[in-house]
């Protein structure tokens, strides 16, 4: 097993349930196909509080990745990177521009993601857009690196 995750998919539409979720069981399947134990989809609206509440619980549970997925765009509720900062100790910039780049290579409205990464403890924290494809594009940009730093955030720092 690679680790713990939880997937957060944050949407006024999803949580209203105006919207199907489609986001957040794509990023299950990928997370399980990884060998992670996956928890999730949860879905909180585009409210900081509970984007943060969300984070915060899956962090105490023990989760050792949490994903959300949605409101990283530019509109005016989009506010998961802004709850994210909040929490996180410090950024891992080396991820988000991983993630944008993969999507630059599709889009160049790759560019307009403000998604962070970035650690709570020795929880890895990274927020993905909320489309399916952009998502999925940028979970599977770090999945390659996302067992190594997992094992340093636990205090493994063997390299092979």
């Amino acid at each position: 097993m690679a680790g713990r995750a939880h997937v957060i998919t944050v949407s006024d539409g999803v949580s209203a349930g105006t919207r199907e979720d489609v986001s957040g069981p794509a990023l299950h399947t990928i997370l399980r196909n990884a060998d992670f134990e996956v928890l999730g989809p949860e879905v909180v609206p585009d409210k900081q509080e509970r984007i943060c509440d969300a984070i915060v619980a899956a962090v105490v549970a023990g989760a050792d990745l949490v994903v959300t997925t949605g409101g990283t765009g530019l509109g005016p509720r989009d506010v998961t990177p802004q709850a994210t900062s909040m929490l996180i100790d410090y950024e891992v910039p080396g991820l988000g521009e991983l993630m944008r780049r993969a999507g630059l290579e599709k889009t160049p409205m790759a560019v307009l993601s403000r998604g962070l990464a970035g650690v709570r403890g020795q929880t890895l924290i990274l927020n993905v857009p909320g489309s399916m494809k952009g998502a999925t594009e940028s979970l599977e940009a770090v999945i390659p690196v996302l067992g190594h730093a997992l094992q340093l955030l636990h205090g493994n720092t063997k390299h092979d």
